[in-house]
């Protein structure tokens, strides 16, 4: 979406959840550098408001990662967390933490790197309907 539906001096934030609360399907792609971001996080709580109040469907795909360590902030997941903890406030951190915890226990997809870097014909599967 903000590749080509943002404009020059748009405020990114509020767009982004604009366009989350609008959706009727969220996908959120899950790797070993997803909760460096906080902005994943923040959508990703944003994914789970909207489905709460409006039904909207989320589709996890977990690209090279476990779904427990989404679920329980661990392997790569779980340093990360600990400098967040440092950096942003408690309730902030657990609204992450229990938004990754909730969409962890979803059913998804797991898909892991293979030789040339991308599962391309598991991504393209997937995304078919969409």
């Amino acid at each position: 979406m903000d590749s080509y539906k943002l404009w020059e001096g748009e405020e990114l934030g509020t767009t982004l959840v604009k366009a989350i609360q609008r959706s009727k399907v969220s996908i959120p792609v899950f790797s070993k550098g997803y909760a460096n971001s906080k902005w994943c996080l923040t959508e990703l709580a944003q994914m789970l408001c909207s489905r709460r109040h409006c039904g909207q469907i989320i589709l996890p795909i977990f690209f090279d990662v476990d779904p427990s360590d989404v679920r329980h902030q661990s392997g790569c997941f779980k340093k990360v967390f600990r400098k967040h903890q440092r950096n942003f406030a408690p309730h902030v951190v657990e609204n992450w933490k229990g938004a990754l915890r909730e969409v962890g226990n979803l059913k998804g997809w797991v898909l892991r790197e293979v030789e040339n870097g991308m599962n391309q014909s598991w991504l393209s599967f997937l995304l078919k309907g969409f």
